[in-house]
């Protein structure tokens, strides 16, 4: 059985709809120190599905032929990827203070939205 470029690209934006919310889920929470954040399933999931959402990407990439530092809004996406990691980890883990970690929730969720937009128009400025 052959799985589509299209099934991969449908998983591939539930994914990340998936992980989007429950970034902002669990920002919520660490925001309000509840204790929803020490269940084992919200320590759990969030990583497969950011794997899977990392799998489908790259299994995009190759079907598609459009490979970053190739494809411009492609490039601004990965990078927008590891700053988008680095403020979520200080949001919701290495943040000293809770100023430092509603920053950091503030501008990962900014460059969650900047994502989606260049993914929407394919331009490494999408505004």
């Amino acid at each position: 059985m052959s799985i589509s470029y299209l099934a991969i690209k449908h998983l591939h934006l539930t994914c990340v709809g998936l992980s989007g919310s429950l970034f902002l889920l669990r920002g919520i929470w660490k925001m309000r120190d509840s204790a929803m954040l020490q269940q084992r399933w919200v320590k759990i999931l969030p990583h497969v599905i950011d794997t899977i959402l990392l799998g489908s990407a790259l299994t995009l990439a190759c079907w598609s032929g459009q490979y970053p530092f190739q494809q411009n809004w492609l490039t601004a996406k990965l990078l927008a990827l590891l700053l988008y990691i680095a403020l979520g980890t200080l949001a919701l883990k290495r943040g000293k203070t809770p100023a430092i970690r509603l920053a950091a929730f503030i501008a990962a969720i900014a460059t969650f939205i900047y994502i989606v937009s260049v993914a929407l128009s394919r331009q490494p400025i999408p505004f």
